[in-house]
């Protein structure tokens, strides 16, 4: 550790328990962090983050693990703070399958069980500089590549998401270099991300339209697949609005309203037609390559291997 330099590295700590709080500080301290803020809720977490993004975050999840973990999936997705790619480590003192999953699934860079010796906290800090994963974008997640298996099929491109933690710990940059760095990179990652974000949403829009067209109404997967259409199309909505793509915005809407009108069992033909239209007219705004044949082609072959996975796992219950 002796080549890394920490004491310009701005850090935030989550953690509802004070003698915790007080633990963590002091073991940062005992490996050279002298810039520490400590927050005692979520809340205030997400607000300091807000403030001043910092350059690692240690929350705590043990009693609040699903909101701790759906605030660090909103900071990934872009919802939260000027950086989406902060480095987090969330600490916990049960380290149970149900809590490695929804970390997992966060986008957390790591997480370390409590209670941690400082060498142990040490080396995790120590990975995210030297060794941190790539990063990859998908409909539902945004953090570092997990993928054990690396010959299955994916068109999840893997990059290096900015790292303001490694700027200051190992390149030792000037304040001014730093900020210059890190706004150029944090603007090139914020872009793939909006950019990502929309062409994969975009299809999952197209995906839940060819699921919606055989389920039955009264299903309660069909009330939560037009939940979740509607939702994304507000996202993406609202991710148009701040990259300037005004005719995905207006398709985005439209496919809104069909959502908002299956969701109160109006016409259910014409809203099922206006769903259609809209949902493959965004995706062609962020696939031209693609032809129509193409379009439905690859629609039909995902909802193909969810409808498989959705028998399998009917049947095994």
């Amino acid at each position: 550790m002796s080549k890394l330099s920490f004491d310009s590295v701005d850090v935030l700590i989550y953690d509802p328990v004070p003698a915790n709080r007080t633990a963590t500080r002091a073991a940062l301290y005992a490996l050279g962090f002298r810039r520490t803020e400590m927050v005692s809720t979520p809340d205030a977490f997400v607000e300091a983050v807000q403030k001043r993004p910092p350059d690692i975050a240690l929350c705590e999840a043990q009693g609040a693990a699903d909101e701790v973990c759906a605030i660090i999936q909103q900071m990934r997705q872009g919802g939260t703070g000027d950086n989406p790619f902060i480095a987090i480590i969330v600490t916990a003192w049960d380290k149970n399958t149900g809590l490695i999953n929804k970390v997992i699934s966060s986008g957390a860079d790591d997480l370390l069980l409590r209670p941690f010796s400082t060498a142990l906290l040490g080396q995790r800090i120590e990975a995210i500089i030297e060794r941190r994963k790539g990063f990859v974008i998908t409909t539902d997640y945004v953090g570092p590549n997990r993928r054990r298996d690396e010959s299955r099929p994916s068109d999840a491109e893997t990059f290096e998401p900015p790292n303001s933690l490694k700027m200051k710990a190992k390149d030792k940059l000037s304040a001014e270099a730093i900020a210059r760095r890190l706004d150029g990179e944090l603007k090139s990652a914020r872009e793939k991300l909006t950019r990502e974000k929309l062409r994969r949403d975009a299809f999952q829009v197209c995906v839940l339209w060819r699921l919606l067209q055989d389920a039955m109404p009264a299903e309660a997967q069909t009330m939560r697949d037009i939940v979740k259409l509607e939702t994304l199309a507000r996202s993406i909505g609202a991710r148009c609005v701040d990259a300037g793509f005004a005719p995905a915005l207006d398709w985005s809407q439209q496919v809104a309203a069909a959502a908002e009108g299956l969701a109160r069992n109006m016409d259910r033909n014409a809203a099922m037609h206006l769903l259609g239209h809209a949902a493959l007219s965004l995706h062609l705004v962020f696939h031209p390559e693609k032809t129509p044949a193409d379009q439905v082609s690859e629609i039909d072959a995902t909802v193909a291997i969810i409808r498989a996975r959705h028998q399998a796992q009917a049947l095994a219950s």
